[in-house]
């Protein structure tokens, strides 16, 4: 039983953990002891740490279609995975590129098979199922077993997503053509299986409040993409009263958020982030409560400020769309007065748009008279170079007669990036995407809604609203996806019209 226990703890020694025990010797002493201890049983192998790739995998895969025990499989599928986790970058990228080219399909045999499929005659129902059946097998890549099997360990599910991470980093680096379709065939074998164990109906929701675990509460910090939460005291007002933090977990991975919503309850819907403290302030004063409660007749919009997904290896399955839904559902039913569902969005990319467009034809962007008087007023002749200066930082947002002067050109280049710029008729910009695929209609564009140095460097500080009207989702959703058509208010259509007047005058 000693043995066996340290044979365990050896195999979950992580780099650093070791190099100490280097340092004072003991892994060599233990290893000695755990290899006398192998020697003498040779139906136990030995520890390594570094992976035999080839070896280790064709160890495994010879069980592939064979009566072995699967307490035997699984044990060797296990201690795979403790070493990869151990491995170098470079180790990792070896061992997918080996599963990749030597586990996957047999084109020739799929051809042959595919032959013999069409060789049979007539109506031979049960040949037909055979040969269908053989083909099936063969159009399935070989290291799906292996995925299976990982997908039953212990945070075994948890595996596979930051392995999927990790082939999805692999393939951000691939430029042969060839070499691509074979790591993405790796990716999209990886993404079906989550996407099967990922089902909405295997996730359950869960509200984050201050009496929530600690890691859980910690991990709601860390996974803050948006808007980056300070101190304890601002994740303690993020999960208050008047803000609600949901989170979809899975069975398979507890304790860890796929997807965190952050929903405040607000009596208008705001147009700057500072407009969600100032409703809650509004609110809290007119009625004295307890600090813990909320004036339930004052709610009456649930703004959706932030969404952040936190595994890199779930990328392509739809979660965030999902969660706001449940949410939605959620507090509409706990403050029955709510008829206002909004978010607040970020713009990410504009600026760099916003620039990269000045660079190519200023005319598309400003008007004669409102270049020469920025011009002027940044005393430069070199309209893009001057702004790409000036967005270096948020300082520019501080000086109220600069921002004037940017206002209705940022605002109008905003509009139509955002209702006007396509890629594959889809909206370019991620964010407008994703919650159009969702159902929502594009509401309002707000200026100067995040101030903040984050918010300038994305955006120059704009921020829009896009609302839900959970009648006309399905309809809006179907329209956008099916049709390409962008849902959005006349303020927004008009102000896109004005810039499309610039861009195309005749």
């Amino acid at each position: 039983m000693f043995l066996r226990t340290m044979s365990l703890g050896l195999r979950l020694i992580r780099g650093q953990d070791r190099l100490l025990l280097r340092r004072n010797g003991l892994e060599r002493i233990l290893r000695g002891v755990y290899s006398n201890f192998t020697s003498r049983c040779p139906g136990i192998r030995g520890f390594s740490s570094e992976l035999n790739i080839p070896e280790d995998l064709d160890e495994i895969f010879r069980f592939k279609d064979t009566n072995m025990s699967n307490w035997i499989v699984e044990s060797k599928v296990r201690t795979l995975c403790c070493v990869y986790k151990n491995l170098s970058l470079e180790e990792k990228k070896n061992f997918l590129w080996t599963l990749a080219h030597q586990y996957s399909v047999d084109h020739r045999e799929i051809c042959t098979k595919a032959e013999r499929l069409l060789e049979i005659e007539g109506n031979d129902e049960r040949q037909l199922m055979l040969k269908e059946r053989a083909l099936k097998n063969a159009l399935t890549p070989q290291y799906q077993w292996l995925f299976v099997l990982m997908g039953r360990l212990e945070e075994g599910v948890k595996f596979l997503v930051d392995l999927r991470t990790d082939v999805l980093r692999l393939l951000s680096d691939v430029n042969d053509p060839e070499e691509l379709v074979t790591m993405q065939q790796l990716n999209l074998t990886l993404h079906d299986l989550l996407l099967l164990w990922f089902s909405v109906g295997f996730l359950h929701l869960e509200r984050i409040t201050w009496q929530s675990s600690c890691d859980m509460l910690q991990k709601i910090s860390d996974y803050e993409a948006i808007h980056p939460i300070k101190s304890w005291l601002d994740l303690k007002k993020r999960v208050g009263p008047y803000r609600r933090c949901f989170v979809f977990t899975h069975p398979s991975m507890p304790r860890e958020p796929l997807v965190v919503l952050h929903t405040a309850l607000c009596d208008i819907i705001p147009g700057t982030v500072k407009g969600i403290e100032e409703a809650e302030l509004r609110m809290t004063q007119k009625e004295a409560l307890p600090p813990t409660q909320v004036d339930t007749c004052e709610i009456k919009a649930a703004i959706f400020y932030s969404i952040s997904a936190t595994q890199k290896g779930l990328k392509g399955i739809e979660l965030g769309n999902y969660l706001i839904k449940e949410v939605a559902r959620e507090v509409t039913r706990e403050f029955p007065l709510i008829d206002k569902l909004a978010t607040m969005s970020p713009i990410p990319k504009f600026r760099l748009w916003f620039l990269e467009n000045v660079k190519q034809d200023s005319t598309k962007i400003f008007t004669k008279e409102e270049s020469e008087v920025l011009k002027n007023a940044l005393k430069t002749e070199d309209l893009a170079s001057a702004l790409k200066k000036l967005f270096n930082n948020s300082l520019w947002i501080n000086d109220s007669e600069l921002a004037s002067l940017l206002k209705t050109p940022l605002l109008r280049s905003c509009a139509w990036y955002l209702y006007r710029e396509k890629r594959r008729n889809y909206a370019l910009n991620n964010v407008a995407n994703f919650h159009l695929r969702n159902g929502a209609i594009m509401w309002r564009i707000n200026w100067l809604a995040d101030p903040s140095p984050r918010g300038a460097e994305h955006s120059c500080g704009i921020m829009v609203n896009y609302r839900y009207f959970l009648d006309d989702t399905e309809d809006n959703s179907r329209n956008y996806i099916e049709h390409n058509i962008i849902k959005a208010s006349e303020s927004v259509i008009t102000i896109s019209e004005a810039a499309a007047a610039l861009r195309h005058p005749n």
